[in-house]
């Protein structure tokens, strides 16, 4: 429509009316006049986006009129009326409460805008809206965010889009200002506690974390927070490793969730939350199945676990020792042999050790030790030569075995040196540098192993107990460059993770303990295009599909 003053002078006189009345309410048919001449000139619109929900408290009875005419002006075709139009959002809520939701589930569909311009005014709308009233506002935006289960298939990109959009903006924009916007603290915080629980059940592991680390972030779970409380975050990441589902050994994406999940339970755990539930599960649903994980899997298993049996209880160690003890023999061959894997040897002595510190007699039947203590489970008058004979032996061949790999992972550092001497192009060095630190770290596997069998050869040993050992890939490494980007939902190839023979063992972690690579991996990419078409309702940790029609 081209552009007339007669519709801008026309609202000039019905809100220069409206503003000069003592009893608005009596100058209906201006405010009437002004939602007619919204659908004027493009001047015309941008004034009625401010005059609409300027005086909008005073006509309840044209509500859905005005409303519907303002939210005409946000789909416009121009660019300075929708922005407008966005702007005068907040105002509707201001004086009229009850609006508020709704206002707040059109601002979250507009986070998707294109314009710099216009996403800009949907942020601010949205804080001021939030600044309004927190605990309304914050229900409605996580609404954005929640189940698939009621949206229709056509809907799933839509809804995605928004969604993500949602959680770009609780990121970026309400999370750093928790201190600000969560007034009361404490009935806030619990709050936007409930909200994060409410809406975990179809999340991506980048987008549990987020949550997560939002969470922790919380004077709630703050470092003077009661045991209950920490318990209480463990409980969330047992939801998402579906502890009370079977576990199946073909499922890699339960396999990867679990390991992910124990992960980022392990700092909650030394701060005095139980571990036990993980440590069942573990012991009962994956244990025996072990040797059927895919390879990719099992050396991040151990690796979890190594650190979790710091803190696991003397209930916990008791039940866990058969089955680490067996899966220590399969590893700990009785003859010489080339392919060992010296960091699952590690990890599992490791384990074996902060087990039988707690529970030592567990050890007598299991490994023929006779240690005492006073207690029927010592099992002292049963005869357990055979098992003491065979432990030690393959303890002795494991040893060996340590000692021949360190002189050739010596000998290999020494003719490495010489290479990166000689080495003449950029390539070659950073090839040549990871092999030296793939050996380095093999050389610590080795020497922990060296540093945790003397004890074990003892009848009555003296089980590690402290955390004095650190662990091969726990040691900070200096990478050769930028570590290269992984993209979320994609696999690592095997030759990354399973150590699997003596010249096949891996770079470690680094300084980050328990964030490992997989970690690292799983919790990738949240808004890099890592979701894909998921398990339906089910949570999938890799992907999933959403969408919701825009109104």
């Amino acid at each position: 429509m081209v552009d007339s003053t007669d519709d801008v002078d026309k609202l000039y006189e019905f809100g220069e009316r409206l503003n000069d009345a003592k009893d608005k309410s009596q100058h209906r048919q201006d405010y009437e006049g002004i939602i007619v001449a919204a659908n004027g000139s493009v001047k015309a619109k941008q004034l009625a986006a401010q005059l609409i929900p300027k005086f909008f408290k005073f006509f309840p009875q044209l509500v859905v009129q005005a409303l519907d005419q303002h939210f005409n002006l946000i789909e416009d075709q121009e660019l300075g009326v929708r922005v407008q139009a966005i702007r005068g959002l907040p105002l509707f809520c201001k004086a009229t409460p009850e609006h508020l939701s709704k206002i707040v589930d059109i601002l979250g569909q507009l986070l998707v805008a294109g314009e710099n311009v216009e996403r800009d005014a949907v942020h601010k709308a949205l804080l001021t809206v939030l600044r309004q009233d927190v605990k309304t506002s914050l229900t409605a935006l996580f609404k954005r965010i929640g189940s698939i289960e009621d949206q229709s298939a056509e809907d799933l990109s839509t809804w995605d889009s928004i969604r993500k959009k949602v959680l770009l903006f609780l990121r970026d924009k309400v999370f750093p200002l928790k201190a600000e916007l969560l007034v009361p603290q404490e009935p806030m915080e619990r709050h936007i506690t409930t909200l994060v629980k409410q809406n975990l059940q179809d999340v991506t592991a980048a987008e549990f974390k987020m949550f997560m680390d939002f969470l922790k972030s919380l004077s709630l779970f703050g470092h003077n927070a009661p045991t209950e409380r920490i318990q209480e975050l463990v409980e969330i990441i047992e939801g998402q490793a579906d502890l009370d589902a079977q576990f199946n050994v073909l499922d890699a994406d339960h396999i990867e969730r679990f390991i992910s999940c124990i992960s980022m339970a392990f700092p909650f755990f030394k701060r005095g939350a139980s571990g036990s539930k993980f440590l069942n599960y573990l012991n009962k649903q994956i244990m025996p199945v072990f040797d059927k994980l895919p390879e990719q899997w099992k050396l991040d298993l151990l690796k979890s676990l190594a650190e979790c049996s710091l803190c696991a209880t003397t209930q916990d160690s008791r039940q866990l020792l058969p089955s680490v003890v067996q899966l220590l023999k399969k590893y700990m061959v009785r003859r010489k042999i080339e392919e060992v894997n010296y960091t699952c040897i590690e990890c599992l002595l490791y384990i074996f050790h902060h087990l039988a510190h707690k529970t030592p007699n567990a050890t007598n039947s299991l490994c023929g030790y006779k240690i005492v203590t006073g207690q029927p489970s010592d099992r002292l008058g049963e005869d357990f030569s055979e098992q003491y004979k065979d432990f030690t032996e393959r303890l002795s061949t494991v040893e060996d075995l340590a000692r021949s790999m360190i002189k050739k992972l010596t000998q290999g550092m020494a003719d490495q040196n010489k290479a990166l001497a000689a080495a003449k192009t950029d390539e070659e060095k950073d090839a040549i540098k990871t092999q030296k630190q793939t050996a380095t770290i093999a050389l610590r596997a080795c020497n922990n192993i060296l540093a945790m069998t003397p004890p074990l050869h003892t009848k009555t040993p003296k089980f590690i107990g402290d955390q004095k050992l650190n662990l091969s890939w726990k040691e900070a490494t200096k990478p050769s460059g930028p570590p290269t980007a992984t993209v979320a939902g994609q696999k690592r190839p095997a030759a990354t993770t399973n150590g699997s023979s003596s010249n096949a063992l891996k770079k470690g972690r680094g300084a980050g303990g328990m964030q490992h690579q997989l970690v690292n991996k799983a919790f990738s990419g949240i808004y890099e295009g890592g979701r894909t078409s998921g398990r339906g309702g089910n949570r999938s940790w890799r992907g999933r599909g959403r969408g919701r029609s825009y109104h």
